[in-house]
């Protein structure tokens, strides 16, 4: 690939109108160095390759034929923005890109104009584009247009359905423009993906329409009148080829499939579309990592990425055994004794590490799609038959299925349990995806135990003891890898671990920050307490508390407010002790590295030890 240097026409781009300037021939030489610059970058700050390689040419032909901001441009997930932030004046501030300070790895309106909605969560596109069209035309505009960018997994999601179903039948000019590459982050699955494959796989169907098409049109003096009037016999034709238009009967002009790396074809099928004024859903077959051939070849394995060698896309640093892996080799054992251990998951089989499972046990692995809330509910219904389904799925995504977790998991204290990866603050992908919130909205369902290990074997053993329990449990757990510690004595619900005795002046701590706890009390006299359970709590642990301690400093990769800190808050209220609740505070943490923002909400090591000398010689005094 070419160096972020050779790029002379992505350097004449410092706005929108720039590129809009450009001709037509220069679109095509334009897109190659669209590529390299992307892999060029990605490959120093990491983030989301394959699926900005697959939507280079979308995402030109949106810019080229709308007129952002009066129209917009609503990006799912908005992980394939990158493209659309060069293309609007952001190239030479491109090398920031998901570093502190710099461009967001997602759409920012605070950053841009022309990202008209912030998102990150899948499914969201349609409903935003929707809202948008109806507050617009409240205000007089019914010249302007909204498209959705939405991936055939982000359909798989309820709320891309329940928007469609709405927009449908609103007559309002909405474009929804499909990039379906059979991809979300690994291969999708479900009636959604099989209905596009036969879509696509209609050549039958595309042959005939273009041929007649050709051939009316050809009639001198009647051919496109004749079009017309046949069009009815058209949609009989279709609807006898294609097994079901869905789309179609939703209320949406179909158009489709097409090329979604042809250009010329894109910008005259949406210039085709803006002037429908009406529903219309565009069909554009894309590769994910097109271009880039590492990408191609493992579009999962790019999707979201660290730093990389560009010449051969080997990772640049070298791998330790994450989170993920302990999960999924202990979950694996634990299905071998136990037939009635089944796995779930939201089209994240590799990022929550179920791939050894999915491959030995086959039938008790279910992919849902992206597909949250159906995960939770299909767990609670299993788990109602008898089963032990494990629910694995990051902290972020989890909350999008609350109600789901109270009233058919929580209400009926059904067993199901919760793999929760990335818990905790997660680094450069920022606010939407930080899993700081499970802690405080999870303390809410009745009957729900809360797992916080603190080492790998911690995570091992917590697992084994939700699904031995029979109630509901979630097990949280960071990206990457906890420390290793073996334990001297065998995990039990509700009892903590005392691992530096009680002073006066005493942490405790759950998961990743009992690490951050001991490596901030190296040297000092200060009492550390693994409560690894949160909940329930070892109520015998919080009398010696109240008994021995003036002041409790507690830690929690989490919110302050709702988590282990106001439990204890609660627990030792009327004893005189002081408690110090150190967490993440009200102001949604933006993108950074994970250590930068543990240090900007005050939860590294070094700031601790700074909190405990100062508390330490308050109480010397």
């Amino acid at each position: 690939m070419e160096s972020q240097w050779e790029t002379p026409i992505l350097r004449r781009i410092h706005s929108l109108e720039d590129y809009k300037a450009l001709k037509r021939e220069e679109l095509y030489p334009l897109a190659q160095e669209i590529r390299a610059r992307l892999v060029d970058v990605v490959s120093k700050n990491g983030g989301h390759l394959a699926s900005n390689l697959g939507a280079v040419e979308l995402t030109m032909a949106l810019d080229w034929v709308f007129d952002s901001p009066a129209d917009k441009l609503v990006f799912d997930v908005g992980h394939q923005s990158y493209v659309h932030k060069l293309l609007t004046g952001r190239d030479e501030v491109f090398p920031t890109l998901r570093r502190e300070g710099g461009l967001s790895g997602f759409p920012k309106r605070e950053e841009s104009i022309h990202d008209a909605f912030n998102t990150g969560h899948a499914s969201t596109s349609i409903s935003a584009a929707l809202g948008m069209l109806r507050a617009m035309a409240l205000c007089g505009d019914c010249q302007h247009h909204a498209v959705a960018l939405i991936g055939d997994g982000a359909l798989t999601g309820g709320l891309a359905f329940e928007a469609l179903n709405d927009g449908g039948q609103s007559g309002l000019p909405l474009i929804v423009l499909l990039n379906d590459n059979g991809m979300s982050i690994a291969k999708n699955v479900g009636a959604m993906a099989l209905h596009l494959s036969k879509v696509r796989a209609s050549k039958r169907y595309n042959d005939i329409k273009r041929s007649t098409i050709r051939f009316l049109e050809h009639i001198p003096g009647i051919g496109r009148g004749l079009y017309g009037s046949i069009s009815r016999f058209k949609e009989r034709v279709k609807y006898f080829l294609l097994p079901n238009v869905l789309f179609e009967e939703m209320g949406f002009t179909y158009l489709g499939p097409i090329d979604g790396h042809d250009l010329d074809t894109l910008i005259r099928v949406l210039e085709n579309a803006r002037e429908l004024r009406g529903p219309v859903v565009i069909h554009a077959v894309t590769k994910k990592g097109k271009g880039y051939l590492p990408a191609e070849s493992s579009p999962d394995k790019f999707h979201g990425v660290g730093a990389f060698d560009p010449e051969t896309g080997s990772a640049r640093a070298g791998s330790t055994r994450t989170n993920s892996d302990v999960f999924g080799a202990t979950l694996c054992k634990l299905a071998e004794a136990d037939s009635r251990i089944v796995a779930i998951t939201a089209a994240m089989r590799d990022g929550t590490g179920l791939q050894e499972f999915s491959c030995r046990y086959p039938r008790r692995f279910f992919d849902v799609g992206i597909a949250e809330q159906h995960a939770v509910t299909l767990a609670a219904g299993m788990a109602a038959q008898g089963l032990r389904p494990v629910v694995a799925i990051y902290s972020s995504f989890l909350q999008r299925a609350y109600d789901q977790v109270l009233h058919d998991v929580g209400l009926q204290g059904l067993p199901v349990v919760f793999a929760i990866d990335r818990a905790g603050l997660v680094g450069e992908d920022g606010e939407t995806h930080q899993g700081v919130y499970d802690l405080a909205y999870l303390q809410t369902i009745p009957g729900l135990d809360i797992f916080a290990p603190s080492s790998q074997e911690e995570l091992s053993a917590a697992l084994a003891l939700a699904l031995a329990g029979g109630r509901p449990a979630a097990l949280r757990y960071p990206r990457g890898s906890l420390m290793s510690r073996p334990r001297n004595a065998p995990l039990l619900r509700g009892k903590w671990e005392l691992l530096r005795p009680l002073r006066p002046v005493t942490i405790v701590a759950a998961g990743k920050m009992v690490q951050i706890g001991l490596e901030a009390l190296s040297g000092l006299d200060a009492g550390l307490v693994n409560a690894w359970c949160i909940r329930p709590m070892d109520m015998e642990m919080v009398g010696a508390l109240a008994e021995t301690c003036r002041t409790v400093l507690s830690l929690e990769d989490g919110l302050r407010t709702g988590g282990l800190g106001s439990r204890l808050c609660e627990a030792l209220q009327g004893t005189g002790v002081r408690i110090l609740r150190i967490g993440v505070g009200d102001v949604p943490v933006a993108q950074a590295s994970a250590q930068a923002q543990f240090r900007s909400c005050g939860m590294d090591a070094d700031t601790l030890r700074e909190l405990l000398k100062e508390e330490l010689e308050a109480e010397g005094r």
